[in-house]
C-alpha cells in the first residue's frame, strides 16, 4: 500500500452521477450538492465550468475537470447564457426545461437528438474522514486534465456505459468514475512542471518510496529509523537524510502524523473500538502514550475528539504536518517532534 492509494480509502463515487447526451443549447446546470470533490468529464461537445469565485474553465471533448467543494459551480453552454439554471444535486433527476433533458445516471440518446449535443458525466465524492481530507488538501480548487493520457481508455468505457440502460449500470459508472479520478489525478500530479505533494513525488525514489510503502502497509509496527533503513537496504543516516529531504520531515514524524490520521477516523466512529484498542491498532502499547501523542499533534485528547467529532480549531490543517519541512517549524514544534522521535526510538 502506498500513500496515494491509502488516501483513496474514503473516496468512492456513490450514485451521485449525471449522464446525458441531449444537452442542447442554451443550457445551464448548477451543481449545488456541496460535494467536497467533483469530477466532470466531457464525452462529447463542449461547455464552460464556472466555479464560484473563480474564472470560468472551458471544457472541450475529452477534457476532465476536478472541482473542490463545497462551493457550488455551474456547467453552461456559453458564458452569459440565457438558459434558466437547473439545479443538480443529490436528488437531480429527469427534469426537462428549455429544450434541455438530463437524467441521473443514464443517457436518453435517440435518433432525434439535436446536433451539437453535449454529453457530460459527473461523479460527486463525499470524501469523509481525515484520510480523505489529506487528499483534498493536496489539490487546488480546480484542476483540469487534457485528453491524450491513460484516462482516455476509461473515458471511452464511460461513454459506452452511459449510452445504454442496463442492469447494474450505476455500479459500473461508480467504479469507472473512481478509476477516472485516480487516472486524472496521477496525470495532473505527473504533468510537466507540476508540483505534486511531497509524499507523492517521493514514491519515485527507490529508497524513500519503499520506506513509505512499508509505513503505510504496517503503520502499527514498532518502526525505528534503523529498522526502516534495514528493510530498505540503506544505512540509518542515509534513510534519515533522504526521507527528510524528499518528504519534508523525518520518517517517524511522518509515521506519527499518519497514525493520528488513522486514529482520528477510528475515533469518529463512536460505536467502534475503545481508545485503548485504537491505541494498539495504530501502534501504541497503552492508551496513555497514544493520548499524549494525539494531543500533541491534534491539540485535543482522543476522548474530546470522539465526544465533539472535531479537532482543535487552532491546530491547522494536518496535511501541512505531512509535507512541511520541520527545519522551518517553530522551535517549540521542533522540540515536540524531536521528543516524539526519541520516544519511538526508545
Amino acid at each position: 500500500m502506498d500513500a496515494f492509494a491509502d488516501l483513496f480509502r474514503g473516496v468512492r463515487a456513490q450514485g451521485s452521477l449525471f449522464g446525458s447526451s441531449t444537452l442542447s443549447a442554451p443550457w445551464s446546470l448548477v451543481f449545488v450538492d456541496g460535494a467536497p470533490l467533483t469530477l466532470c468529464t466531457v464525452l462529447e461537445g463542449s461547455g464552460w465550468i464556472v466555479p464560484e469565485g473563480r474564472p470560468p474553465e472551458h471544457l472541450a471533448t475529452g477534457e476532465t475537470v476536478i472541482v473542490r467543494g463545497p462551493a457550488p459551480f455551474s456547467f453552461v453552454d456559453e458564458i452569459g447564457t440565457e438558459a434558466e439554471p437547473i439545479e443538480c444535486g443529490e436528488h437531480c433527476a429527469t427534469p426537462e426545461q428549455g429544450g434541455t433533458l438530463h437524467r441521473l445516471g443514464w443517457n436518453d440518446c435517440g435518433p432525434d437528438d439535436p446536433a451539437g449535443a453535449t454529453t457530460l458525466v459527473v461523479g460527486a465524492y463525499p470524501v469523509r474522514g481525515e484520510i480523505g481530507r489529506r487528499l483534498l488538501d493536496a489539490l487546488p480548487d480546480v484542476l483540469r486534465v487534457a485528453p491524450g493520457g491513460a484516462a482516455d481508455a476509461v473515458r471511452d468505457l464511460l461513454a459506452a456505459e452511459v449510452a445504454v440502460d442496463a442492469p447494474g449500470q450505476q455500479v459500473v459508472l461508480d467504479r469507472l468514475l473512481d478509476w477516472m479520478l485516480v487516472c486524472s489525478l496521477r496525470e495532473w500530479f505527473d504533468r510537466p512542471g507540476g508540483e505534486p505533494p511531497a509524499w507523492y513525488a517521493a514514491h519515485r525514489d527507490p529508497v524513500v518510496g519503499h520506506a513509505l510503502r512499508l509505513l503505510h502497509a504496517e503503520p502499527a509496527a514498532p518502526w525505528t529509523v534503523s529498522s526502516l533503513a534495514d528493510r530498505s537496504g540503506v544505512s540509518r543516516a542515509t534513510m534519515a537524510k533522504r526521507f527528510a529531504d524528499l518528504v519534508g520531515e523525518p520518517p517517524l514524524t511522518y509515521l506519527t502524523c499518519w497514525r493520528m490520521t488513522l486514529a482520528a477516523d477510528l475515533l469518529a466512529d463512536r460505536k467502534a473500538a475503545t481508545i485503548a484498542e485504537i491505541a494498539r491498532t495504530v501502534g501504541y502499547s497503552d492508551a496513555f502514550g497514544f493520548s499524549a501523542a494525539f494531543k500533541r499533534i491534534r491539540g485535543i485528547t482522543p476522548s474530546e475528539f470522539r465526544r465533539t467529532g472535531t479537532a482543535s480549531p487552532d491546530r491547522g490543517d494536518l496535511p501541512e504536518l505531512m509535507t512541511s519541512d520541520s527545519r522551518h517549524a517553530p522551535r517549540t514544534e521542533r522540540r515536540r517532534r524531536a521528543d516524539d522521535v526519541r520516544r519511538h526510538r526508545e
